[in-house]
């Protein structure tokens, strides 16, 4: 694979204080549209994958949530509207299925929320199911525990299109350990290396990336890069990762496709 070069003028960076996309913030339909589906859980842990579809179904207008969780779980969650329980592996995590495929293909969008386990199955189901589902790409979005899990199998779906990855500093290192990319990210790096980084990575492979350092939100894609201030969001550095932003990010890609780098740098400023 031929790796790009890095631009020194940084033309690509933009820094974003007052909206720089507040036209898609403001381009949410009025009536409901599109299927999501958020995808996560295990028999021990499935909390996350419950709240943030509550969160995504009371705040956005979406025709079709399903809220995908293991058959462990089955009898242990009340009843409630479009649940779909997959099969399991013995640990209680998902297995590998058709349904996992479909899960990934006929959505409009997929939230991968995490609370998955560790399971080494689960990871190669998921990687299967992602793999699958690039032909004619839906939104992928990758979130919290999920980055983990998916990182060792990344050389086999990191060239999806369409696909957006919501990750630390820490979970960004063990994605480009995974796929021995050349130019390593640290933790005690200054900004602008970052950047640097994640504009070359992201003209590599065509995925979104999201992280944070530095006291900021940075978002990379096909070499663009936006940085947002914490402090000019409404967001701390845990609630940064509990998975609505993951949420926002979703929606708002649903709603504007193609406009992956727009959509999530705007979701930030979203409220």
């Amino acid at each position: 694979m031929a790796f790009a070069t890095i631009s020194s003028d940084l033309s690509y960076w933009h820094k974003q204080s007052k909206p720089l996309f507040d036209n898609l913030i403001w381009n949410i339909p009025e009536q409901k549209t599109g299927h999501v589906a958020v995808i996560g859980g295990n028999s021990q842990n499935f909390s996350t994958v419950v709240r943030i579809s509550e969160f995504i179904n009371q705040n956005f207008p979406i025709k079709t949530l399903t809220t995908v969780l293991p058959d462990a779980l089955r009898g242990k969650l009340p009843p409630l509207p479009n649940l779909d329980f997959l099969p399991s592996t013995e640990s209680g995590s998902l297995a590998k299925s058709r349904q996992l495929e479909l899960a990934f293909s006929n959505p409009n969008a997929t939230l991968v929320i995490g609370d998955l386990s560790r399971n080494s199955a689960t990871a190669v189901a998921l990687s299967d199911a992602i793999t699958k589902s690039a032909s004619e790409p839906n939104l992928l979005v990758l979130a919290r525990d999920s980055v983990d899990l998916l990182s060792p199998e990344s050389s086999s779906w990191l060239n999806r299109p369409n696909t957006t990855i919501i990750a630390s500093m820490a979970q960004l290192q063990k994605l480009f350990r995974a796929v021995y990319y050349p130019r390593m990210i640290l933790l005690s790096q200054p900004l602008v290396p970052t950047i640097e980084t994640l504009h070359k990575f992201t003209l590599t492979y065509p995925v979104t990336l999201l992280t944070f350092h530095q006291d900021n939100i940075i978002v990379a894609q096909s070499g663009e890069v936006s940085t947002t201030h914490l402090v000019d969001t409404g967001y701390s550095p845990i609630s940064l990762w509990s998975g609505q932003l993951a949420a926002r990010i979703t929606a708002l890609g649903l709603y504007n496709p193609k406009q992956s780098f727009a959509a999530t740098t705007a979701a930030i400023l979203m409220h």
